[in-house]
């Protein structure tokens, strides 16, 4: 009876419940529990299992660059990070609100980390989220635009809860860069949330986008509603010492 069951219950996908099933018959205790709390422990077991499973899944599709989490974060470095901010950050009103991040520094500095970890909570909230640096992303847009998926890729887009684009900025955008990134951010502007991070600083990111009008319109959807972490100081990544460095250095930097 107990394998009929657990065959069931597999076949049903109820995996979350077979394994607490499972743990309740090897438990003694549980036999005191009523049969009321035997029964709401199991769809307890069945509830979590398939929220952390949709959890793992909008992570898998968001392709984060590198794991991270914003209970991680490192606040000893000097680099101007406002704890506050990310602390109020972290409870994803933002995102229900769909107001936007702008996150700007030197490079080394933490920025792509921090990206990833406010998408990651995202994640774990339960909207979805899409992790992209910005040269693969305008690529991407114009391998689109080329072979006649652009209105497709720009409807998925526009279905994400939190985009980001990574490290934009690093070399001007051409025209039709422009005008990509002017309709996808059109399709998010109030009903979405976008995530930029840039090491220019945002007063000049008139002069990155190149043309005045498309820049005036970009710039109006990013920077209505947005949130702004502007970090400072020396790079996070180490320091690798070269070959001609002295014993005394290396003890230096092994203390």
């Amino acid at each position: 009876m107990r394998e009929q069951t657990f065959e069931k219950l597999s076949r049903m996908k109820l995996h979350g419940m077979a394994q607490a099933l499972e743990q309740q018959l090897q438990q003694a205790e549980t036999s005191s529990l009523s049969f009321e709390e035997r029964l709401a422990q199991l769809v307890d077991a069945q509830w979590l299992w398939r929220e952390n499973r949709a959890a793992a899944t909008r992570l898998r599709k968001a392709r984060l660059k590198q794991p991270a989490s914003l209970e991680d974060v490192n606040y000893r470095h000097p680099r101007q990070l406002d704890r506050a901010l990310l602390r109020s950050l972290a409870s994803c009103d933002w995102v229900r609100q769909h107001h936007n991040i702008t996150l700007t520094g030197p490079s080394g500095v933490g920025k792509t980390y921090l990206c990833c970890a406010l998408l990651e909570k995202a994640c774990r909230e339960g909207f979805t989220a899409y992790y992209a640096a910005a040269a693969k992303f305008f690529r991407q847009l114009a391998i689109a635009s080329a072979d006649g998926s652009f209105d497709r890729l720009l409807a998925k887009l526009a279905r994400v809860d939190v985009l980001a684009i990574d490290d934009w900025g690093l070399v001007p955008l051409s025209d039709p860069e422009r005008r990509h990134l002017l309709e996808v951010l059109e399709d998010r502007s109030g009903v979405r949330s976008t995530v930029l991070t840039s090491q220019f600083p945002v007063p000049s990111w008139h002069d990155l986008v190149g043309s005045p009008t498309l820049a005036d319109a970009i710039l109006e959807r990013i920077l209505s509603n947005h949130h702004a972490i502007a970090l400072q100081g020396e790079t996070l990544r180490p320091v690798r010492k070269t070959s001609g460095d002295t014993k005394a250095q290396r003890r230096e930097e092994e203390a």
